[in-house]
């Protein structure tokens, strides 16, 4: 369990890079203090917290399936700002409804980088003991705060392309959720499997199913005489 957690601090830390790459830099210089300040803050409850109270937290079913709500939640976000993200790199023509939206997303910075932070900053207080919790949390929080634009302007240099880094922010993405599914399910299922088929709920699926097909379809072929009407003009 704590390996595929700890996979995916790993990919969280990589996304945030990669979505960084796609903001001007004093966005990222924004960002960077504000990860900084979150660590400095932070440790005040970091130093209470213990490798016991982690173990629990991992072992604690509702609340993993509360993390993964918010996993998903992140996940989604993202994903939806590379579908915009390749839509603007592709389009010849976008609105401002368009424009508007890839702004908003792009200024989304995640929600699961303050948690990794913040278990970050945990783990460099148990790794240095002996030393002040005021020391250990500022020098973390200047190092978060050197390597985000450091991180970015170095991924940038090795990887230029936008589109490339643009299908490695999506399948991290994917991979977040795909092992966040591992981690907080952790060999027990949300919903208990039953043997009978319930055929009201099934017709009632497979009719709103063959509805949203029909619609589909229809809304298609009236965009296409659209078309159609105005290459004719």
């Amino acid at each position: 369990m704590q390996t595929v957690v700890f996979a995916i601090m790993i990919l969280v830390c990589l996304n945030f890079i990669f979505k960084q790459t796609y903001r001007k830099w004093y966005s990222v210089g924004l960002f960077s203090v504000v990860a900084m300040l979150f660590v400095w803050f932070t440790h005040t409850y970091a130093i209470e917290q213990s490798k016991s109270q982690i173990s629990v937290w991992l072992s604690d079913q509702s609340l993993m399936l509360d993390v993964a709500v918010l996993i998903s939640i992140d996940v989604f976000i993202q994903i939806a700002f590379c579908m915009v993200a390749a839509r603007v790199q592709t389009a010849e023509t976008l609105g401002k409804k368009v424009l508007w939206c890839y702004r908003l997303l792009r200024w989304f910075p995640g929600i699961l980088i303050f948690p990794v932070l913040f278990s970050l900053l945990v783990y460099v207080i148990f790794a240095m003991p002996g030393v002040s919790f005021e020391t250990v949390a500022l020098l973390t929080a200047i190092g978060v705060g050197v390597t985000i634009p450091l991180a970015t302007l170095l991924l940038k240099r090795l990887l230029p392309e936008k589109d490339v880094r643009l299908e490695f922010l999506f399948l991290t993405d994917i991979l977040i959720a795909l092992l966040s599914i591992i981690a907080t399910v952790n060999g027990r299922t949300a919903v208990t499997g039953v043997s009978e088929v319930n055929y009201p709920a099934l017709a009632g699926m497979s009719a709103l199913i063959i509805v949203g097909l029909l619609g589909g379809l229809a809304v298609f072929r009236i965009q296409t005489r659209k078309n159609i009407k105005k290459l004719d003009l």
